[in-house]
Order: structure tokens, then C-alpha cells, then sequence
């Protein structure tokens, strides 16, 4: 069990350094546009099914409340969290339209829109992500494998070098600690 163990962490730490390889500059540009976007006043909208809307709700709830250091609110809305929302959507709609729908009525242009999806290819994301190109948003994806078809869709894909759920799911929540924190040091000025 030792040897699984280790070699588990092992090959978490394997997928996250090939990721930050392949992805520093891409991640450097996306912390640019939160703070760009939380200093115009627009928010950011996080969406997934699973574990990726609660990776979606934990980095929603590290902008609304602080990753590391006191600062104000920054306004970001985690889409499957409302569970009045989504049962009424998926009731009414259909569950394809969960975050279309609420895309419609939360964002606006400038604000911006990370749709989570470890295969790249869940209909509702596909949805939530063209309804946020629809309303001028700035769009973002996290994603692992080949990208699905989620990768083409957006103006900044995350491809995680993996086709392992798991490996996909810890470089993601990664990627939104280190935009969490670049956006909190450069909104507090002590950016690195």
C-alpha cells in the first residue's frame, strides 16, 4: 500500500509540472483578466458538473471571501450551487440548459466565464460556454485529456496532460489556487 501510495503522489506531481510548463504564460494572462475584470466591476461565473462545480464553488468562495490576505470581496458566482435554480432549469429545460440559463440572466460582457469539465465534452458546459460568448464574456476553460470539444470553444483553454479523472481534477484546483493568489497580490499590489 506504501509503494500505491507514493506513487499516486508521484504521479499527481508528474501531471502538475508538465501543466505548469505547458501553461505559466496562458496562467499569467488569465490572472491579468480577473484583475482587469474584478477592477471594471464585472464578476466571474464558474461552472461544472461533480467535482467540477465543487472546485467551481471553492475558488467562487476564495474571490467572495479571501485566499490568503484581507482585501476586499471580489465578485465571482459558482452556477451549481443554487439548488432552486438548477432544479427548476433542469425541470423546465432540460439539464443541457443548467448554466446556458443562468449565464443568460447572471453575466454580462466583461464578465468572466470558466466552464470546468475534466473531459471537455459535458453538454451543459458546451452550453453555459456558448451562451457566455453569446453575452460578450471573456471565456475560460479547465480541462484535461485531448481538451473535448470544450478546448476549441473557449479564448482560453487549460488542457491538463492526463486522461485520469483524479490527476485532472488536482492540477485543476491548483490552477485556481495560483490564479486566486497572483489576483490577490496584484490587487493588494505585491504581486511577484
Amino acid at each position: 500500500m506504501k509503494d500505491f501510495v507514493l506513487q499516486a503522489f508521484s504521479d499527481s506531481a508528474a501531471v502538475k509540472q508538465q501543466f505548469a510548463r505547458d501553461h505559466a504564460d496562458r496562467v499569467a494572462t488569465v490572472a491579468q483578466l480577473l484583475v482587469a475584470a474584478f477592477r471594471a466591476g464585472h464578476k466571474v461565473l464558474l461552472f461544472g458538473n461533480g467535482g467540477s462545480a465543487t472546485d467551481a464553488a471553492h475558488i467562487a468562495a476564495e474571490f467572495v471571501g479571501r485566499y490568503k490576505r484581507e482585501r476586499a470581496p471580489l465578485p465571482a458566482i459558482a452556477l451549481a450551487t443554487d439548488i432552486a435554480a438548477i432544479t427548476c432549469i433542469a425541470n423546465d429545460y432540460g439539464f443541457d440548459e443548467l448554466f446556458a440559463r443562468q449565464i443568460r440572466a447572471h453575466g454580462q460582457k466583461g464578465d468572466i466565464a470558466i466552464g470546468i469539465s475534466t473531459s471537455g465534452n459535458s453538454p451543459n458546459v458546451l452550453k453555459g460556454v456558448t451562451a457566455a460568448r453569446e453575452c460578450g464574456m471573456i471565456t475560460v476553460a479547465w480541462t484535461g485529456g485531448t481538451g473535448g470539444k470544450l478546448a476549441g470553444l473557449v479564448d482560453h483553454p487549460f488542457i491538463v496532460p492526463s486522461n485520469i479523472t483524479a490527476r485532472i481534477q488536482e492540477s485543476h484546483i491548483t490552477l485556481g489556487h495560483v490564479l486566486c493568489e497572483l489576483v490577490e497580490e496584484t490587487i493588494l499590489g505585491t504581486a511577484p
